[in-house]
């Protein structure tokens, strides 16, 4: 039986090497070949078909994918372009395998963020994202009033993105520190939520992704456990949602 032809951003992240989004960038920049040439965006590859980015064959012989959280520190730069970034998450971390971010978390911000060698799951996850629910611990620049936790909680207009935020959970935890639950991820939402309403974000950790809960020191990673990435995996493949997020998704709070 002939093995069917695969889209070459789909063998890409079936490999570990990154994900479909970053291989479609990869693609677009003529940085990946198919038998020397540069390919189509969408160009199919047979089993045989030699892949290359920037000239290195890539081929896949994946058996165990790496799935991990991380405590991202202040400062640290979601990105795998080594190059660009001086305090990036690939050269902090500096796991033995090629690992990649899925989603982000702003460069202010700190907490938990999932990183892996599996591209095809992080396509999943992006796409299921809106789904499912991040928790955020934060502390503004002023005391919270009841006020504030109503109209974060009921959604804001967003000039920038042209867009409002969907309905969330939000609790007062003290004087100036809130929890807020989110189940979309726009572009910097808690950060522009706040300026809307005049406060101004201290600081913000993401605690929760999921199932899965942060419960390590800053700066440090663990491998997922096998009940973990069992849930995991049962709440992406339940999710309804299979649309993939705009150019606006998943840039971090």
């Amino acid at each position: 039986m002939t093995e069917p032809l695969k889209r070459i951003n789909k063998f890409l992240s079936e490999a570990g090497y990154c994900s479909r989004r970053e291989a479609d960038k990869l693609i677009a920049a003529g940085r990946v070949t198919i038998n020397g040439v540069v390919p189509e965006m969408g160009t199919k590859i047979a089993p045989n078909d030699v892949v290359a980015v920037d000239g290195e064959t890539i081929k896949n012989t994946k058996d165990r994918f790496v799935y991990l959280a991380f405590n991202k520190p202040v400062g640290i730069v979601c990105t795998t372009d080594t190059s660009v970034e001086k305090d990036n998450i690939i050269d902090f971390i500096n796991y033995s395998k090629r690992i990649f971010p899925i989603g982000r978390l702003d460069k202010p911000s700190e907490g938990l963020i999932l990183l892996t060698d599996d591209g095809d799951i992080v396509n999943k996850i992006l796409r299921a994202s809106n789904n499912h629910e991040k928790e955020y611990i934060v502390t503004v620049d002023k005391p919270i009033s009841q006020t504030f936790i109503n109209r974060m909680a009921g959604g804001i207009y967003l000039e920038e993105l042209k867009q409002t935020t969907k309905k969330c959970e939000v609790e007062k935890l003290g004087r100036t520190k809130f929890k807020i639950i989110l189940t979309q991820g726009l572009n910097r939402q808690i950060r522009r939520m706040c300026d809307y309403l005049n406060y101004e974000v201290q600081t913000l950790k993401r605690v929760r992704i999921m199932n899965i809960k942060l419960d390590i020191p800053v700066g440090q990673y663990r491998e997922l456990t096998k009940d973990e990435f069992r849930t995991l995996s049962k709440l992406i493949s339940d999710s309804k949602k299979t649309f993939t997020p705009s150019k606006r998704e998943i840039r971090g709070k």
